[in-house]
């Protein structure tokens, strides 16, 4: 996450200005995306995503005060291959049925120069673990069509499927889930700069 947007906030000595206004953001889900990437018989990856996500950000005075939290719909995910889809959600992988989302709670964003993590806690059914996240900074943009302003980011990570209690099909599936979100977030109402 670089924060090196041209803005007139001004920088404190314990952490970097921060080129967002300060509120509760909302997710634009037209222009965000939650990815991933698995192993299959160790020789290829199978790609997908998840659909439905909701997702805000919460942006204070200071980097520490910045706050993350996403849910995902778990039956909304897509792997371009509806059998395949359809038996991920089965109760002997995902069981949406038990296990109907997912949730990621960030406690802290840590890091300096280009190399940024958002710490937090992700929640698959009754198990949650620590989760780290890489986050690169996109940038800030007004929108022209209709006056509103955006933030990107892109975060990466992994999980492992069995800290989660997934481990259904070992041998055929990786344990390690590489994560990949592109995420917009546009900028409480009132705030333009």
């Amino acid at each position: 996450m670089t924060f090196d947007d041209n803005s007139s906030a001004t920088a404190t000595t314990s952490a970097p200005a921060l080129p967002l206004a300060v509120g509760d953001w909302t997710l634009d889900p037209l222009h965000s995306a939650v990815n991933f990437a698995i192993r299959h018989l160790g020789i290829s990856k199978v790609r997908g995503r998840f659909a439905q996500v909701e997702a805000s950000l919460r942006v204070g005075e200071r980097v520490d005060d910045i706050g993350v939290s996403a849910t995902i719909a778990l039956a909304s995910i897509d792997t371009g291959n509806a059998d395949r889809d359809a038996h991920v959600r089965a109760a002997d992988l995902l069981d949406v049925e038990r296990r109907p989302t997912m949730t990621y709670v960030s406690h802290r964003v840590s890091g300096k120069d280009d190399d940024w993590s958002l710490e937090g806690e992700l929640t698959i059914g009754d198990v949650t673990r620590p989760v780290s996240l890489a986050v690169e900074f996109g940038g800030v943009v007004d929108v022209a069509v209709d006056g509103s302003r955006h933030a990107g980011f892109e975060a990466t990570g992994e999980i492992r499927r069995s800290d989660f209690g997934l481990d259904f099909g070992a041998g055929f599936l990786g344990d390690v889930v590489k994560i990949q979100l592109d995420m917009q977030f546009v900028e409480p109402q009132g705030q333009g700069g």
